[in-house]
């Protein structure tokens, strides 16, 4: 059977993640991974473009927690950042990756299936809470893309990521015709 197209559930009324008030952390700080508009495309950190689409399927280039084009937060997870920081960065992460492949295919409503998540982690050699911090990540495309939206997915634990960043996400989507 063909895979359903993602609409707007009534947790999310539009499709691409409406503004919100921001959300405040327990020291009145705006948190990393509050819901913004996913029509902002990260601008690539290097020699790259943020996402491509090819045959009906679109792929982001790996995206950090970057607000306009700052990284949020850095360090290793484990060691400098707790789970509940990890999981709000790798929120950040996804929701600039759905920013990319939206631009990318015209928007949220052409994406009709997300099929794949990898979520590296920069870690401490004995964490091993991966899924905990990926959850960040999975958390986003509900809230963005609805339920239907959740892919298969992989978290994978690395030495280093860019820039210092704690979590990189790279995302696969299914774009409807």
């Amino acid at each position: 059977p063909r895979a359903a197209t993602l609409r707007p559930t009534p947790s999310t009324p539009h499709a691409d993640c409406c503004p919100v008030p921001p959300t405040l952390d327990r020291k009145g700080q705006r948190s990393v991974s509050e819901p913004e508009s996913v029509s902002t495309v990260p601008r690539p950190q290097g020699r790259y473009v943020p996402a491509v689409v090819h045959d009906g399927i679109a792929y982001s280039a790996g995206m950090t927690p970057r607000r306009d084009g700052v990284l949020t937060v850095t360090g290793v997870v484990g060691r400098d950042l707790d789970i509940p920081r990890a999981r709000e960065a790798a929120g950040l992460a996804a929701r600039n990756a759905i920013a990319a492949v939206a631009a990318a295919v015209g928007g949220t409503a052409a994406i009709s299936r997300c099929l794949r998540m990898s979520v590296f982690v920069a870690c401490a050699p004995d964490f091993r809470e991966l899924s905990a911090v990926a959850d960040g990540a999975s958390d986003v495309l509900v809230e963005c893309l609805g339920p239907a939206a959740l892919p298969v997915r992989s978290a994978i634990g690395v030495y280093a990521l860019p820039s210092g960043a704690p979590v990189e996400i790279e995302l696969t989507v299914a774009v409807s015709a």
